[in-house]
């Protein structure tokens, strides 16, 4: 699957010739005039990087950057700023927005592209760790839910097995399917538990609506 790319840039030629660099180099790429309508790209593409002009109308390219660096959804996008500009006070004010690079135009195509492969390293290492973060979490919660169950499920089938033992041969006949649906349970629900406590590797299915729960077998 290719990495994708959102290029905003409102200089017509300028966006054609970034298009066909990064789709010549392999990258799926969307391009935006603004950064209002790169707005509205984003909700139909999920880029790994944003190459976005510092000037631009409507909604420069360090007002989109803001936005989307104050947005848990957008944040962890590499954001790279291309502009004229090549102050230093220009750059750290580029920088203190939150923009992850910042590059003055012209800009050399070998360098952009190097660049652009930083971006796409380390979109996917936060990634990769945001997910070791987030299975490390199921773990500890599935067990921890595991034995808040394990120590009340181990009460009733002590409480069962008493129940049992003070029943008549005549009783539990009489109660033979009952007794027979309760211990099916009991034991169903202890190894759903001893999934829950020794849950290696977390994995989230499609329950209902938009919901998601932890498949254990």
């Amino acid at each position: 699957m290719k990495d994708k790319i959102l290029v905003v840039e409102d200089e017509k030629d300028t966006r054609f010739i970034l298009e066909k660099l990064l789709t010549r180099n392999n990258y799926e790429v969307v391009t935006a005039i603004n950064g209002e309508d790169a707005l509205e790209v984003l909700k139909t593409f999920s880029p790994k990087v944003i190459l976005a002009d510092w000037t631009m109308p409507v909604l420069d390219g360090l007002a989109l950057c803001n936005i989307l660096k104050s947005d848990e959804k957008y944040k962890g996008i590499y954001f790279i700023i291309l502009t004229a500009r090549s102050s230093l006070k220009d750059r750290i004010m580029g920088l203190d927005i939150g923009a992850d690079d910042f590059l003055v135009k012209p800009v050399e195509n070998q360098e952009l592209l190097a660049r652009i492969r930083s971006g796409v390293r380390i979109y996917n290492l936060q990634n990769e760790l945001k997910n070791a973060e987030h299975n490390k979490a199921v773990i500890e919660m599935a067990c921890t839910i595991g034995h808040k169950i394990n120590n009340p499920l181990s009460s009733l089938v002590l409480s069962l097995k008493t129940i049992e033992n003070e029943l008549s041969e005549e009783e539990k006949v009489k109660l033979s399917e009952e007794l027979k649906t309760i211990n099916e349970s009991v034991d169903r629900i202890n190894k759903f538990v001893q999934q829950l406590i020794y849950l290696q590797n977390p994995q989230l299915i499609d329950y209902v609506d938009e919901n998601r729960m932890i498949k254990t077998d």
